[in-house]
């Protein structure tokens, strides 16, 4: 067996197809299953069965599965240890947030960070999906609740506070129930949100006209004229054409977390990111 064969076999498990795992891992679909082919020819049983739910994993696939992963944990804490006796400040740093984060609050304090460090490159995935740092999949990242993974060294950065805003040009005032009114708001993965729920308890009779889990789309729709939408105040406070909503009682805020795995508290380049944005971000 190669090693990159069952890195390629857990992508396909957890993916359950090759187009899936060939994202994951940055091959072709093709490479994925000329490889999946190898490690069964190698093996002499069937790791997968192919049906209409995709890549389903045979009794000797799972049996795989489970040594696969204690291997792969075992070379993800190698690397991480490795990685963690880095001294200079030189190489990649993989940071994950959300859009509007990284663009308006991260981008800033990256680019000073790179102007003094030009060894240094950080890469920024602004991906709603949580990034799992035990597999190095980010190095550091930014977050609305706290982590709950094991081995994550993390702080309460700073507390976003979030404002009630529309089109600078809307001068219809607002009815108490929001009859009349059109919203903006996240869409049904995040309705449970605090200010999503806070919209609907504070304007009750209001439609809702346009839907998206990117804030910047949100923005953009609300400077347009679409209707009403709850943004974080430093990202609507920042977007010509919009003007804020004053409420009796403002929208719940948020608090952001970052976080890193333990095994990387050694990397200097990390520690350098970090404590740059402790200083520039936390309130």
């Amino acid at each position: 067996m190669e090693w990159s064969d069952i890195r390629h076999f857990l992508a396909i498990a957890r993916a359950r197809s090759l187009n899936g795992a060939a994202r994951l891992t940055g091959q072709s679909q093709p490479t994925m299953g000329r490889r999946l082919r190898a490690l069964e020819q190698a093996l002499g049983h069937a790791l997968f069965q192919r049906g209409s739910e995709g890549f389903v994993l045979t009794d000797e696939g799972a049996a795989l599965f489970a040594h696969a992963e204690r291997m792969e944990e075992e070379a993800l804490a190698f690397e991480r240890e490795l990685a963690g006796h880095g001294d200079e400040l030189d190489g990649q740093l993989r940071v994950s947030s959300s859009d509007w984060f990284g663009v308006h609050m991260l981008a800033p304090v990256f680019a000073r960070f790179v102007k003094a460090n030009p060894r240094v490159t950080i890469e920024l995935v602004t991906d709603a999906r949580l990034l799992n740092l035990a597999r190095r999949e980010a190095d550091l990242a930014f977050r609305i609740q706290a982590f709950a993974e094991p081995d994550v060294i993390q702080r309460r950065l700073m507390t976003i506070p979030y404002g009630l805003y529309t089109a600078k040009g809307r001068t219809r005032p607002l009815a108490k129930d929001g009859a009349g009114c059109a919203l903006i708001t996240l869409d049904a993965a995040y309705r449970d949100f605090p200010d999503a729920r806070w919209l609907e308890q504070a304007l009750p009779k209001a439609h809702v006209a346009f839907t998206s889990n990117s804030r910047e789309a949100q923005a953009r729709m609300c400077a347009e004229g679409v209707g009403l939408a709850v943004l974080p105040r430093p990202l609507g406070d920042g977007v010509a054409g919009l003007r804020l909503v004053e409420t009796a009682t403002p929208p719940p805020g948020r608090d952001v977390w970052l976080g890193f795995h333990r095994d990387l508290r050694r990397l200097r380049r990390l520690r350098a990111l970090v404590d740059l944005c402790v200083q520039r971000l936390a309130g």
